[in-house]
């Protein structure tokens, strides 16, 4: 009896494509129609079309800071796997990226916290680069970027000055060089209030003002320096959320009005208003990292009372609902910084 084959697969042990990237398998002979059907559904092997990276840098683990870096492929749902190492053991700082770089900004070291820059480049694994100094060294921050310029919202700072921060600092990540003012936030806090941003702004929700987690929603435009602006209001006041999201939509997630929560709110990014309930994270924490491609916001890691996580969960911008797992990083950690090279603008 004639054995038949997948298609026009000349081999007894078929791969058939089921993504459309250069580096996606599609191993057999086949008959010259087949890529064309394939290709229709988006699933065949084309050049130039790449997979996006993510990057969670760094965090805190077990009893201290880490300087891990994991990698996922934010289009492929899976575990995470080894990047390279930031240059210092380092914790909730600031993260943001470019389509090619990625940087880590700040954060608390094994002792003290840090004014370091440093980048890392998507296409190759290894270890950070020196990139520049902030003009404070600050901890509890957060960051956002479009393609080009990426800004550090300072949280706590401990020199220049000690105290809670309403500073911007901003960067032109394809140079390297030392931060430059941007200029100022409503308020004054700390607790890696979520920042995300569009092509054209960027926004920050929630935080601690040294009396109260708060619920306020700041936006800038990326392109000029200066102060920001009131948005809007967070369905709760929230505590080390993490934000994310396209350049649409904006995402927070995780933290809320207890000492941990599960709230996920988003924003429409261009208008202003309130947040609106999007779903629940899958489990009550903070302290999660956030990164986006232009189709999901992928959250890992955060803290709750039994320590950190190792959980990657995963949301659709474009439609609200609750979390869904991804995979799992290489350790269980939080106040990690998360960017990713899937969209033009990415965050934690």
């Amino acid at each position: 009896m004639t054995e038949r084959y997948l298609g026009s697969i000349i081999t007894a042990t078929p791969v058939e494509p089921s993504e459309g990237f250069e580096n996606s398998l599609a191993s057999g002979v086949w008959h010259l129609r087949d890529p064309l059907i394939f290709g229709q559904a988006g699933d065949w092997p084309t050049a130039g079309n790449t997979t996006s990276v993510g990057l969670f840098m760094a965090g805190y683990v077990g009893t201290a800071p880490v300087n891990i870096v994991d990698k996922i492929v934010p289009e492929t749902t899976g575990n995470a796997t080894d990047f390279g190492d930031t240059s210092n053991n380092t914790y909730h700082g600031a993260g943001f990226s470019s389509d090619t770089r990625s940087i880590v900004a700040g954060g608390y070291g094994s002792s003290a916290a840090l004014n370091v820059i440093e980048y890392f480049t998507f296409a190759s694994a290894g270890n950070a680069t020196d990139f520049g100094d902030l003009n404070f060294t600050a901890y509890a921050s957060t960051g956002f970027s479009n393609n080009a310029r990426g800004i550090d919202v300072l949280g706590y700072t401990a020199s220049p000055s000690a105290g809670y921060s309403n500073v911007l600092e901003y960067v032109t990540i394809a140079s390297t060089g030392n931060a430059t003012d941007f200029g100022d936030t409503s308020i004054a806090q700390r607790g890696n209030a979520g920042a995300l941003a569009s092509t054209t702004r960027g926004v920050i929700g929630g935080g601690y003002n040294g009396g109260a987690k708060t619920n306020v929603i700041d936006y800038v435009t990326i392109a000029s320096t200066g102060n920001a602006t009131d948005f809007g209001d967070l369905t709760e006041a929230r505590f080390n959320p993490a934000g994310a999201g396209s350049n649409t939509r904006g995402i927070f997630a995780g933290s809320g009005s207890g000492t941990y929560g599960n709230v996920i709110d988003y924003i429409t990014i261009d208008s202003t208003g309130n947040a609106t309930d999007f779903g629940d994270t899958l489990e009550v924490r903070d302290g999660l990292a956030g990164l986006a491609t232009s189709t999901k916001a992928i959250y890992g890691g955060g803290r709750n009372d039994s320590g950190g996580s190792t959980i990657i969960q995963q949301v659709t911008i474009a439609t609200t609902g609750d979390a869904t797992d991804f995979g799992d990083l290489t350790a269980a950690k939080s106040f990690a910084m998360g960017a990713g090279s899937g969209a033009d603008a990415v965050q934690s």
